[in-house]
């Protein structure tokens, strides 16, 4: 039957049996499909031209065959043509991207890239240091902008807040310079100082230089900000994610004030998210070239699940978007919109965000809240911190050895099998590794929460190492009784003499401190017993 229909189009029987061949003989649509998009394979067929010859006098037999299939299939109607000619305006109707034009294409840069604010009053989250009674941002409307560092975690928008600076500040005045201690050295360092005192001499123009992840340039290259800052030809603006107590020089934080940026709260988030669903202009359908809908449960799982980090809830987004599309056109539906779910959000962002760097600051925050929660004896905490450190990455065998200090400085004598408990923990987790061994960490920590506490051996041994450092007692030789004889010219020295056998005579008494140091009281234990 397709066959004779191919045949009543006017298309050749060679060319008709490579249709149905190719397809599979099993649907004229299809058939036709193929032969309207590929050239004659035989060496017999016709021409390219030819070919094109009976694709015309066909066309009228094309148009009868697709009319009675859409009035057979009701349900599946065929979109008006406005080219009766034109074979390609006649196919079966799926879900397509509209056509962008070449002036529009879809954009390269991400949609987190795309959705910077371009004014201080679009920055979202960070009222503290921009909000209307705030001395940054009544600095940036009188043109009095101060040299700053903008400190905060990924995605709390310190590189928008600079790029929104730039974009307020009057270029008759100031000129903005933008550099990544990343990619950029020495020379570029010292062409833009070299380039900011020529224009201060020039015309009184100040630079305003924003370094982003400043923390990455070395102390050369810090130093060399200095006296620029320090006779007004630039306006420093740094960034960074690092402690810059760490990793930045004095002179430098002097020379600047220190804003701190928090993560941004749910709420915060939520509304970036609905700003970049909403701008048709560079939001989230131009990623795709389609309209995006979503329910108000994508937005609360993204703004709950970033971790604070509006560039993680923005990418997110983006990929549910791309994620859905992708599915829509594969099951070829038909749909003037995208419809992102919970299901694409989370695939998109496989896990909870968790904040952590093991060289950073959040390193030494937790690490520091598992030991205080142990010395506190609240092991519900100490495990909830040991987990936050894992889900991070933390190298267990790391938090095992702070677990085996842990045990002689918080614990020590009030239950010294402690110290065994870590130790074999510590081999636990050598043997194993992760993931396995994390319930050994949990076991171990959880006994030292729980174990009495003493700090006594921890303070006699800072004591006495004090003592040593400052010479007190005058770093004394051992005294003669308490140095052994090993030999007869020893003995005739005095080493050795009027040293008391403990074993032999228990309850007689002698000093085995230096003389100056005799009395003192290093240990104190046990500890006095409360009547």
């Amino acid at each position: 039957m397709e066959m004779q229909q191919l045949l009543s189009m006017g298309f050749p029987d060679e060319l008709a049996v490579q249709a149905l061949a190719a397809t599979g003989g099993k649907s004229t649509l299809e058939a036709i499909e193929w032969i309207l998009n590929h050239k004659p394979t035989s060496d017999s067929a016709h021409s390219p031209s030819s070919h094109s010859q009976f694709q015309s006098q066909s066309q009228s037999q094309i148009n009868a065959f697709f009319l009675s299939q859409t009035k057979s299939k009701p349900e599946k109607p065929t979109p008006p043509s406005t080219d009766k000619d034109d074979p390609e305006e006649i196919q079966a109707p799926i879900a397509r991207r509209p056509k962008l034009s070449p002036a529009n294409p879809l954009p390269d840069e991400p949609l987190a890239e795309r959705m910077r604010p371009r004014s201080v009053d679009d920055i979202v989250g960070q009222d503290d240091i921009l909000g209307p009674t705030a001395a940054l941002r009544s600095a940036i409307i009188c043109n009095r902008l101060p040299s700053i560092v903008l400190w905060g975690p990924p995605g709390t928008g310190k590189t928008s807040i600079a790029r929104a600076i730039a974009n307020s500040i009057e270029a008759s005045k100031s000129r903005f310079v933008y550099l990544s201690a990343v990619t950029s050295g020495v020379k570029d360092v010292r062409d833009v100082v070299d380039e900011a005192r020529r224009q201060k001499v020039k015309g009184g123009k100040r630079t305003v230089l924003f370094v982003d992840e400043v923390h990455r340039f070395n102390k050369s290259q810090q130093d060399s900000f200095l006296p620029i800052i320090e006779d007004g030809s630039i306006v420093f603006i740094g960034a960074t994610t690092e402690n810059p107590s760490f990793h930045l020089i004095n002179p430098l934080l002097s020379r600047c004030r220190v804003l701190t940026l928090n993560p941004l709260h749910p709420g915060d988030i939520a509304r970036l998210l609905r700003r970049a669903v909403d701008d048709l202009e560079k939001g989230l359908s131009r990623s795709i070239g389609m309209r995006v809908e979503f329910d108000e449960e994508v937005l609360d799982f993204l703004s709950s699940q970033c971790g604070g980090d509006a560039r993680v809830a923005l990418n997110a987004l983006e990929v549910s978007a791309i994620t859905s599309f992708a599915r829509l056109q594969g099951g070829k539906g038909s749909s003037s919109a995208v419809v992102v779910t919970v299901e694409d959000t989370k695939e998109a962002l496989h896990s909870k965000h968790i904040k952590y760097g093991r060289a950073g600051d959040e390193h030494c925050n937790l690490i520091g809240a598992l030991h205080k929660s142990m010395r506190g004896s609240d092991a519900n905490a100490a495990i909830f911190w040991l987990a936050r450190m894992l889900e991070g990455g933390e190298e267990p065998l790391y938090i095992a050895r702070r677990l085996v200090r842990f045990a002689s400085e918080d614990v020590g004598l009030a239950d010294p099998s402690a110290l065994t408990q870590a130790v074999s923990c510590y081999q636990a987790c050598h043997f194993i590794g992760m993931p396995e061994c994390n319930v050994n960490l949990a076991q171990c920590v959880a006994y030292l929460a729980l174990s009495p506490k003493s700090v006594a051996v921890y303070q006699a041994i800072e004591a006495v190492q004090k003592a040593v450092r400052e010479s007190v007692g005058g770093n004394e030789g051992v005294p003669l009784h308490l140095r052994n004889a090993p030999t007869k010219l020893m003995k005739e020295f005095g080493y050795g003499e009027g040293y008391i056998y403990p074993p032999d005579n228990p309850s007689a008494s002698q000093s085995y401190l230096p003389p100056l140091l005799e009395g003192s009281k290093f240990l104190d234990w046990p500890p006095p017993v409360d009547e």
